[in-house]
């Protein structure tokens, strides 16, 4: 997913390049409404893990490449703004550190996998939450589908912007048969540990989980690990 250096001309990469501006700056305002001294840690840990799936990397043909990407599941857990600043950190210590994704591109796979995939998989699973039970089930069959649909999301913009931009040596016809069927395989992989992280998650601390807020009730907090009996939440 990672788009390298050179596949894009220079009016889509500086477009792009604005639109992932533009999104960061709205993200490091919206975070300060989703992070507090509890979920700032869960929000590092989020990112450290999203950095380790990212890395590993496997060739999908027309010289792209696949992985997993992990926005949904960081939405999920810290809230979408701060999933957008996670998800441009990782990218941006793998495009200086790991030559993983140009430079030049970087605005690129910031708008791929720190807007599109976020965006799609928190939207998805926020869409069927309201629809599918209240409940724990419910909550990680949502995020399930969200992380699953967020892959080819993103799988199918970035053939989008091949086709508006793209330079290198490659058809279209040939990207587009490389991104979409593979990242479909790849959702089901992003499924199925976006649904295992978040249930661990929600068993040993759903007070953490932002995208939990809705099965949460004020008893359930009042019992909450390192509070006194009778003291109440303030």
């Amino acid at each position: 997913m990672h788009v390298p250096d050179g596949f894009l001309d220079a009016p889509t990469s500086l477009a792009t390049g604005a639109v992932a501006a533009g999104t960061v700056a709205l993200a490091l305002r919206g975070a300060r409404r989703e992070l507090d001294e509890r979920t700032a840690p869960l929000a590092g840990l989020t990112a450290a893990f999203v950095f380790a799936v990212q890395m590993v990397n496997f060739p999908v043909g027309a010289g792209t490449s696949g992985h997993l990407i992990g926005g949904a599941l960081t939405a999920v857990l810290v809230g979408p703004w701060t999933a957008v600043l996670c998800m441009t950190v990782v990218l941006l210590v793998q495009a200086v550190l790991f030559a993983d994704g140009g430079l030049t591109a970087l605005g690129t796979n910031v708008t791929l996998m720190g807007l599109v995939a976020v965006g799609v998989g928190y939207g998805v699973t926020r869409l069927l939450v309201r629809v599918l039970p209240r409940t724990r089930t419910g909550l990680l069959s949502a995020a399930g589908t969200g992380a699953f649909l967020s892959v080819p999301a993103a799988a199918l913009a970035f053939v989008g912007l091949f086709a508006t931009g793209g330079v290198a040596d490659v058809s279209l016809g040939a990207v587009l048969a490389a991104m979409g069927g593979v990242h479909l395989l790849i959702g089901i992989g992003e499924a199925a540990i976006s649904v295992a992280v978040l249930g661990a998650v929600l068993s040993v601390r759903p007070d953490l989980v932002h995208g939990a807020a809705h099965l949460r009730r004020p008893a359930d907090l009042a019992t909450r690990p390192g509070l006194r009996t009778g003291e109440t939440v303030r």
